[in-house]
Formats: C-alpha cells, sequence, structure tokens
C-alpha cells in the first residue's frame, strides 16, 4: 500500500508546474509563520526542498532574518543538525545533489524548537511516508520536546497511512489549504 501511494502521490507532485510549486509554497509558507508555535520558535531546523516538495528555499531567507536556522547534513546516513548563516553558501551534496552546509556548525539536539519535515504523503494523524531512508525517524526520535511540522501540498494529506512503532508522527501539517493539528488524532 505505501508503495502505491507513494507513486501515485510522487507523480502527481512531478506535474505540478514550477509557478504552481511556488504559488503553494508561498501559501504554506504564510500559514507556517502566521502559527503560534513557529513565532514562539527560536531555533528551527528546515529541510532544504529539492525536485517537487514544497520550496523551503524561500521560508529559510526570511527566517535567517529573525531565527536561528538549522539545516540538515547528512554524515554517515544520519541527519547532522547544521546552524547556517547564509542560505547562499549551502552547496549541493549526497547522491541527490540536496542543498548542505560545507561543514557543520553543529547545534545541540536540545535546542531546537521546532522541526519542518519533509514527507511524500502524511495523514491526519500526523503519520507519514518519507523517501524510505529512515533519517528523519532516527532524527525525531532525538528531539523529542521540539514540535514537529510537516510541510505537504494539499493533495500530499491521505486518509491512514500504516505506522510503525519506530516511526515518530508530526504535530502539525501545514498545507497551501490548511493546517491540521494532528496531536489529539493519534
Amino acid at each position: 500500500m505505501k508503495g502505491r501511494l507513494k507513486g501515485s502521490i510522487n507523480e502527481k507532485r512531478s506535474s505540478l508546474t514550477k509557478e504552481e510549486i511556488q504559488g503553494k509554497s508561498e501559501k504554506i509558507q504564510d500559514r507556517l509563520f502566521s502559527l503560534l508555535q513557529y513565532r514562539k520558535s527560536k531555533a528551527v531546523m528546515f529541510f532544504v526542498s529539492f525536485n517537487s516538495e514544497v520550496n523551503t528555499h524561500g521560508m529559510i531567507r526570511e527566517a535567517l532574518k529573525s531565527k536561528t536556522v538549522i539545516v540538515p547534513k547528512v554524515a554517515n546516513n544520519e541527519i547532522v543538525p547544521s546552524v547556517i548563516i547564509d542560505f547562499d553558501n549551502l552547496v549541493p551534496s549526497g547522491k541527490f545533489g540536496i542543498l548542505e552546509p560545507i561543514d557543520a556548525m553543529n547545534v545541540a539536539h536540545k535546542n531546537i524548537d521546532l522541526v519542518l519535515v519533509p514527507g511524500i504523503a502524511f495523514d491526519s494523524a500526523g503519520h507519514r511516508i518519507g523517501y524510505g531512508f529512515g533519517y528523519y525517524d532516527r532524527f525525531l526520535a532525538k528531539v523529542p520536546k521540539a514540535v514537529k511540522i510537516g510541510l505537504a501540498f494539499d493533495f500530499q494529506v491521505v486518509d491512514k497511512i500504516p505506522s510503525e512503532a519506530h516511526d515518530i508522527p508530526v504535530d502539525f501539517i501545514v498545507t497551501e489549504e490548511r493546517v491540521i493539528e494532528c496531536r489529539n488524532n493519534s
């Protein structure tokens, strides 16, 4: 089931034009930045978007003006949270060419207030289908106090995703259409 769902959502996401991705991403940014949990946070970990994901590049640039911004750097199949000062210093890295800092400027996990989580699909209970490498589930287990927010296009929110014991659900999902509070649904 996960495989079929992954395929259909990826296909739908890949069919979006750059303009559609940008327009929807700007609406998602507006919803995210107006959330109390985001406004109260001091240290925010963004994922650096690639391909047809919700575009976080503009969000990161904007957040750098007022927040401590953290992005993932992958080392030894683990996410190393790294503080960045300037988005333009990120370089393509790894097998997917996702932008990362050249050198990690480590931040203690306990200092991360909010984590923005990528995914292929989410359900209203906060479960997600990721890319299948487990990076985020392992990382999210290390930041239990951080607010976890999935960023997705509205069509990526589905009725139910089968979850496993090691899966860490998100607390909120922000789409271009709505904000879903997940905590009370699990």
